[in-house]
């Protein structure tokens, strides 16, 4: 059912909305998202981004927002990065020996948590966690390559592990037309490395970010209400991960996913579908 941005306003309590794809691109404010988020605030509609974009601190991501125009509190920024702090206190990780790949700013989610990050120097580095967010400054094979043999060697070994992605997108939207692999893409090689050596093993990533629940716990903690509803551009990250917790879902066109084809064949459907935050 196609829908609008007045309805979206005036049929829900609270607002999620990704990030890239819905507001933003790499560069610029998307299609009616200034006039949108000022009508938000305007009128003192709760509301909070909610994003997979591991790389950046919520102060960050406030001014890079305010760069192009848009007004959002650091406070009403949710990343996937930031749910390092709750796995690491679910499974008593403080102090823990940590392998980080990622941005500098996405290294104080680490940091913030007690994570000790050790260089990735040579296969026989011994960690207890092996953590994967968005950006860094890095050559991603060689790395890869270096990070796959750690990881082989502790679990040639016996050695346990967690391993943890912050962002489990595969893509995201940089610019009109074109398209970026993220941190999630990076998990899926490594992941798929470990099952042709260790096929009788489940090794995989815990993923924070969208679809799974955590990012959406957290959300639900701020606001304190399911009558929300989630905008998004892709349907495996935002529109399932709102069907999952329960709340409706909005799939805009404005990002990855192609708005001129049938979504009868998933079992996550969105709700409503939106061309963009143009108001009428």
């Amino acid at each position: 059912m196609i829908t609008s941005v007045e309805k979206i306003i005036e049929k829900y309590s609270v607002l999620l909305l990704d990030a890239y794809g819905v507001i933003v691109d790499q560069t610029s404010a998307l299609p009616g998202a200034k006039e949108f988020i000022s009508r938000l605030n305007r009128l003192q509609k709760p509301y909070f981004i909610v994003t997979n974009d591991s790389s950046k601190q919520p102060q960050t991501l406030k001014d890079k927002y305010k760069n192009v125009e848009l007004d959002i509190p650091s406070e009403r920024i949710i990343t996937s990065g930031s749910l390092i702090k709750r796995y690491f206190k679910d499974h008593n990780l403080s102090g823990s020996r940590c392998l980080f790949l990622g941005s500098d700013d996405a290294r104080g989610y680490v940091e913030e948590c007690g994570g000790n990050i050790v260089p990735l120097q040579s296969k026989d580095t011994i960690v207890d966690v092996a953590i994967i967010c968005d950006g860094g400054n890095y050559s991603v094979i060689d790395t890869l390559d270096l990070l796959l043999s750690v990881l082989f060697h502790h679990f040639d070994c016996g050695k346990s592990l967690h391993l943890v992605l912050a962002n489990p997108d595969f893509i995201y939207p940089k610019t009109q037309g074109y398209f970026g692999i993220t941190s999630g893409s990076l998990a899926l090689i490594l992941e798929n490395a470990l099952k042709l050596r260790y096929p009788k093993e489940n090794i995989t990533f815990a993923r924070l970010g969208k679809p799974h629940r955590y990012i959406f716990e957290e959300a639900f903690a701020r606001c304190g209400t399911k009558d929300a509803v989630m905008v998004g551009d892709q349907l495996v990250t935002d529109i399932k991960g709102a069907v999952d917790f329960g709340i409706d879902s909005v799939l805009i066109g404005t990002g990855v996913t192609n708005l001129n084809q049938e979504f009868d064949f998933l079992d996550y459907k969105p709700t409503y579908i939106l061309h963009n935050l143009k108001t009428e």
